[in-house]
Formats: C-alpha cells, sequence, structure tokens
C-alpha cells in the first residue's frame, strides 16, 4: 500500500504516509508530493529515499477531508497514486489526481 494512516486522537488530524509506488522509485531521483494541502507547491514537500530505495514522506493533515494530490518525479514526470483512497479526473487533461479521504 501506498499510503498508511495513524488517526492521532484528540487532535483532530491524521498522519499520513505517502510512499511512492515501486515501479516509479526504481529509477527515481527525486520525488515529491503535491496536493492541496500544499497549494501545489512542486518544491516544498519532497520525500526522503530509503536505504531500500523506497521514497516517503509523512504529513500530518486534518481529519473529516479528502486531499488530491500526485508525485513529482525527477520534476519531470507527474504521477498519480493507482491505489489511493479515489481518483479525480483534472479538467484540462486526461489525467487523474490521486485522492486520500480521512
Amino acid at each position: 500500500m501506498s499510503i498508511a494512516k495513524k488517526y492521532l486522537s484528540g487532535d483532530g488530524v491524521c498522519k499520513v504516509t505517502f510512499t511512492l509506488p515501486d515501479s516509479l522509485a526504481e529509477t527515481a531521483k527525486t520525488a515529491h508530493v503535491v496536493g492541496e494541502f500544499n497549494n501545489w507547491d512542486s518544491v516544498s514537500l519532497p520525500m526522503k529515499k530509503a536505504k531500500n530505495g523506497k521514497f516517503a514522506l509523512s504529513l500530518e493533515l486534518q481529519k473529516n477531508n479528502e486531499y488530491q494530490f500526485r508525485y513529482l518525479v525527477d520534476g519531470t514526470s507527474w504521477e498519480t497514486d493507482w491505489e489511493a483512497d479515489a481518483l479525480a479526473p483534472v479538467p484540462f487533461a486526461d489525467e487523474h489526481n490521486s485522492v486520500v479521504k480521512l
């Protein structure tokens, strides 16, 4: 699974860990999580590459919300997480954003 959720009691937030799918991580040099939660800023949320080659990033997001996002790989390739909670069509392209529901 590429998205793990841990609901934090009493805080009104959920710790969400995004993990770049293995098929993308194999050749990636950099990866960022970009979405509604960071105003689609393509550089503010870099994922860290672990020794096992996986890219991951954890964020605390507000409960009872859903957020659209995508991965930006190597600064040029926008990727959808097909294992996300849902997919949302992008109105200006034949693409989909991933959706995490909390």
